[in-house]
């Protein structure tokens, strides 16, 4: 599985942070004024910085993208280091076809 950007639902904003939330219940969350997305909307416990940025400023198109690349990233990085969470994924998914 690879997420996309639909696989995030944007929970919308307090206070200047914006929130999404994963069908998991992983939330993310990201202010203009951060050049990261974090686990907390307090931005204290950042995950990943933004790639880029537009003249030092984050946008929501970048948080999303940092949001993408890091739950990507924990699938890839979840599989090589328990192949036996790849095997029990291949045999869910043969199960449903």
């Amino acid at each position: 599985m690879k997420y996309k950007a639909q696989d995030l639902n944007y929970n919308g904003e307090n206070c200047g942070v914006h929130n999404w939330i994963t069908e998991q219940g992983k939330s993310f969350y990201w202010h203009p004024n951060w050049l990261h997305i974090a686990e907390d909307e307090t931005g204290l416990r950042g995950k990943h910085e933004l790639s880029e940025t537009e003249g030092g400023k984050g946008t929501k198109e970048l948080a999303v993208t940092a949001i993408l690349k890091h739950l990507n990233n924990w699938m890839v990085d979840s599989f090589e280091k328990t192949p036996e969470f790849e095997e029990a994924a291949k045999d869910a998914e043969k199960k449903l076809k």
